[in-house]
């Protein structure tokens, strides 16, 4: 039996894919650590560069972690002048989270790096299956988040 495969010799999907998360993780957390962040705040420093003025209960899901964790996340962040809160326009109560200058510029520092991790992952593979493989996984995730009892 071999390394990547659990018990019964099947290889199993979901397998090979938590393989890639622990191995993409362990890249990002090298990339983003002499930055002083962790790979939770690059996600949702990303996350806020791709919709702005998320509240807080909105960047958690996005950034994969828990509301609670996601408000230590956002204050440290804001202590370090990457991002702010400002009341949302649709509803007052509720503080909308920004990228601010300072923030944007770290994540344009980062862009070069998580790229080449991002083209070294898929370098064995051409164009079209790139393409395959990112619509698999959309289709994947769309299907466990819409018919299974996860998150969306």
């Amino acid at each position: 039996m071999s390394a990547e495969q659990p018990g019964d010799g099947l290889v199993r999907t979901a397998y090979l894919v938590k393989r890639l998360e622990l191995a993409v993780r362990a890249r990002l957390d090298a990339a983003v650590r002499p930055h002083g962040l962790t790979t939770a705040q690059y996600t949702a420093l990303t996350a806020l560069r791709g919709v702005p003025g998320m509240s807080s209960a909105q960047l958690a899901r996005r950034s994969f972690v828990s509301p609670q964790t996601m408000q230590e996340l956002i204050a440290n962040l804001e202590r370090r002048g990457l991002v702010a809160r400002a009341p949302s326009p649709a509803n007052r109560r509720v503080l909308g989270i920004g990228l601010t200058e300072q923030g944007e510029a770290e994540l344009r520092r980062l862009d070069h790096e998580v790229d080449e991790i991002e083209n070294e992952m898929l370098a064995d593979l051409d164009a079209e299956q790139v393409e395959a493989l990112r619509q698999a996984l959309r289709l994947c995730t769309q299907r466990l988040t819409t018919h299974g009892t996860g998150r969306p």
